[in-house]
């Protein structure tokens, strides 16, 4: 039976004013589970100046393979907004109905249980948590269905928005613990996609066999009333240099900036102050409840460490077994965050130049610090004068730098970077082309800058200021701090006030929390985890000794070992444990 209320689709936006949207071709799922927490770090340096990251600056033309329309130029300038039609939110959609579920419906029907909801639950969210969810096939093992949320919890008759769910059911059902609610990161990734894509790559079989895998696309992004900014510009504009070094290149990237800010509060409208991690957290314990589970099981990774802490913070008496690998600090600021992942970044290309140049055919030579200094030589020089990189496109030194940044997400993507690299050197940009095509996605940049800009106040609010923090993270990063340093901009002029700050989150009273971090983590430094595991009351540390973004199931057993029986017996590892 279709519960949706007449005049809405499956995204949560009215029907009449939204696009027929297909089901994109998917690159494999190795490279996009990493590319989750990689293209929030790499958003942050392009989406103020109102244009996704186009990686490649390729000509191509725009049609409904991809959506994205190209223009021509250096590969440091972003490419376009994609068009986007302007949202209405339609007050009063109406809730699935909470008839009890009929005798053998179980596995294609979810309802909470006196257990699941919470005596104290407000009247007015009442009807939320006592939904019913109807599960329709979607796939071999996959089931679709959908959570209606209030709009705003202060104000539950306000409006809905309906979330997009996905779930493959537990492969051993007469030992099944319950369900095992799972964030790919971002913000802005879709759990929906990744359970659909690749659901075994989440967890390992033994916890599949004993948990429902259960992920979401939060509000906001993907199929749950995504954020839309309007076009800012058209392909004969001129292009914005994210790391401006000229004060005309700096007053073209802020009122980009301003541009994009304006056309993201236009597209979306008032749905734009409601899209905060905070308000996931809540939606969280509603869908914990309609699931019938009276505590919540939860696997976050990178970004979606930062949803399970706060969701510990705010409901501590329904934590069950909350793994968070990748930790995100909730006491770092915007700035000290971006300055933080510079310093990760370039750990992660010190421990790769520290490979290569152990072997004789490395393409930087065989002394790390010469290695280090060919490698800034070419950046320069790739600054004055692009190579080319196949077709029409170019190679220069931003683009490179992001490139990098990908590729240190994962030791398998080490070869290819070195490789890349040697043919740059010999004049060829191509290599590197093959690296990143395909990787746009506005959609995603849209939903990332929207959250991360509602979860903490601005980094800076002018050029003046940012340009005075800059040789800090200079000094953070030869390569990558420029970048990440411009970033800062980006939620300078937000058209929604942040709702999040940075403070201490100790969430007394919960069971053991887990948390995962990696030592060469890029993205989420280890310290990150040492300081989230240190201020949780009950944090429990568990280090992988290694490279990479995120701990568990990447191939070290011993991580694996330790998470598993954490999530499937209740028991943690001794905190301080490292894994090799």
């Amino acid at each position: 039976m279709d519960t949706r209320a007449p005049g809405h689709d499956r995204t949560g936006e009215h029907a009449d004013t939204a696009p027929n949207r297909g089901t994109p071709a998917r690159a494999p799922w190795a490279a996009r589970r990493r590319a989750a927490g990689l293209r929030g770090a790499l958003y942050r340096a392009v989406l103020a100046a109102g244009a996704p990251f186009a990686r490649l600056d390729r000509a191509r033309p725009a049609g409904p393979a991809d959506g994205r329309a190209a223009a021509p130029g250096r590969g440091r300038r972003g490419t376009a907004l994609l068009s986007a039609v302007p949202l209405a939110l339609v007050a009063g959609a109406g809730l699935p109905g909470a008839a009890a579920a009929d005798d053998g419906a179980a596995a294609t029907r979810s309802q909470g249980t006196p257990a699941s909801i919470p005596a104290a639950v407000p009247e007015g969210l009442r009807p939320f948590y006592t939904q019913r969810i109807d599960w329709e096939t979607c796939g071999a093992v996959v089931q679709c269905g959908e959570l209606v949320v209030p709009t705003d919890y202060a104000d539950p008759a306000a409006g809905t928005i309906r979330l997009s769910l996905a779930r493959v059911r537990a492969t051993d059902p007469a030992d099944r613990i319950g369900s095992l609610l799972y964030n790919p990161g971002g913000p802005g990734a879709s759990g929906v996609d990744a359970v659909k894509s690749a659901s075994e790559m989440l967890a390992t079989p033994g916890v599949a066999a004993r948990y429902d895998l259960v992920s979401f696309d939060p509000r906001g992004v993907g199929e749950s009333a995504p954020v839309r900014c309007a076009p800012v510009r058209t392909a004969g504009d001129a292009p914005v240099d994210i790391t401006p070094d000229t004060p005309a290149e700096v007053d073209g990237f802020v009122r980009s900036a301003r541009e994009n800010a304006a056309a993201c509060g236009s597209g979306t409208g008032p749905r734009l102050g409601h899209v905060s991690t905070l308000e996931t957290a809540r939606d969280m314990d509603v869908l914990r409840a309609v699931l019938g589970d009276p505590k919540l099981n939860y696997l976050g990774v990178s970004y979606g460490t930062y949803l399970g802490t706060l969701y510990a913070d705010l409901f501590p008496d329904r934590v069950g077994r909350l793994t968070l690998d990748a930790a995100v600090d909730p006491r770092l600021d915007a700035l000290e965050s971006l300055r933080g992942q510079a310093a990760g970044f370039q750990r992660a290309l010190d421990a790769f130049l520290a490979d290569c140049t152990k072997r004789p055919e490395c393409p930087l030579g065989t002394d790390p610090a010469k290695a280090a200094k060919r490698l800034t030589d070419l950046l320069a020089r790739l600054d004055r004068s692009p190579l080319p990189a196949g077709g029409a496109g170019l190679l220069d030194r931003d683009t490179t730098v992001v490139i990098m940044a990908q590729s240190l997400y994962g030791r398998d993507s080490w070869p290819a970077l070195e490789s890349a690299l040697g043919a740059a050197l010999a004049g060829n940009g191509t290599e590197f082309s093959e690296l990143v095509e395909g990787a746009a996605d506005n959609a995603f940049g849209q939903s990332f800058q929207a959250i991360s800009c509602l979860d903490l106040p601005p980094a800076v609010t002018s050029s003046e200021q940012l340009q005075a923090e800059l040789p800090s993270f200079r000094q953070a990063s030869p390569v990558f701090g420029e970048w990440l340093g411009w970033s800062a901009l980006n939620c300078a002029e937000w058209p929604v006030a942040a709702v999040g700050t940075p403070r201490t989150i100790t969430a007394p009273g919960t069971p053991p929390i887990l948390v995962v971090g990696t030592t060469r983590d890029p993205a989420t430094p280890y310290a990150w985890a040492e300081g989230l595991a240190g201020q949780l009351e009950s944090g429990v540390l568990l280090t992988r000794d290694g490279d990479g973004h995120s701990g568990y199931n990447v191939g070290n057993a011993c991580v694996d070992r330790a998470v598993d029986r954490y999530l499937i017996e209740g028991l943690p590892p001794a905190d301080g444990t490292r894994c090799a």
